[in-house]
């Protein structure tokens, strides 16, 4: 650095001694070799994994059948793990404020039902599980359905930059996982 050409003409006497201009030269270059030593480069300290050992020790809570994985082209096997993944984080979620507030057993037994049908659903038999009375049961599936809801919409948001796409992105969503469904 000191070899430059045009490095000395650039030194001015008035502000200061050669030596402490040597001496600030010498701590600057040291400071940026450490940086430069320390720096991380693109990619460091990254460990990388198998996508297959992945996929096998992270299986979907959601059941996609090995037949229609096998199948899927690669950009709808994206797709599907984009929306699977969403849904999980909602779950998850969903999950983590029932057992905050006490409700782990009311979401093992209701959660299987976020998204059936209303004859999809033994109101009378959830209720016999729960020991609570049918209405209980069904005013509760409806309060944890809306959470839900809530909670996709919001995982969805974090997916686009702008709000107004979040419906069709929940359409999308939706349609991405009864299409693999099957």
């Amino acid at each position: 650095m000191i070899l430059e050409p045009g490095w000395l003409r650039r030194a001015e006497p008035n502000r200061g001694r050669f030596r402490s201009l040597l001496l600030t030269s010498l701590q600057n270059f040291l400071i940026n070799a450490a940086e430069r030593a320390h720096t991380r480069k693109r990619g460091g300290n990254v460990e990388f994994i198998s996508w297959d050992d992945w996929m096998a020790e992270a299986p979907s809570q959601l059941s996609i059948s090995a037949e229609a994985l096998d199948s899927l082209p690669p950009e709808r096997f994206f797709d599907l793990r984009w929306a699977v993944t969403v849904v999980e984080h909602a779950l998850r979620r969903l999950r983590e404020e029932c057992e905050a507030k006490g409700r782990r057993r009311l979401f093992q037994t209701l959660s299987g039902y976020l998204t059936a049908e209303r004859d999809e659903v033994s109101y009378a038999n959830l209720s016999t599980t729960l020991g609570i009375a049918e209405t209980a049961v069904r005013k509760q599936l409806h309060n944890m359905r809306q959470r839900y809801r809530s909670l996709l919409r919001d995982e969805v948001a974090h997916t686009v930059a702008d709000p107004a796409d979040v419906e069709d992105e929940i359409r999308y969503l939706c349609t991405t996982l009864a299409t693999g469904a099957n």
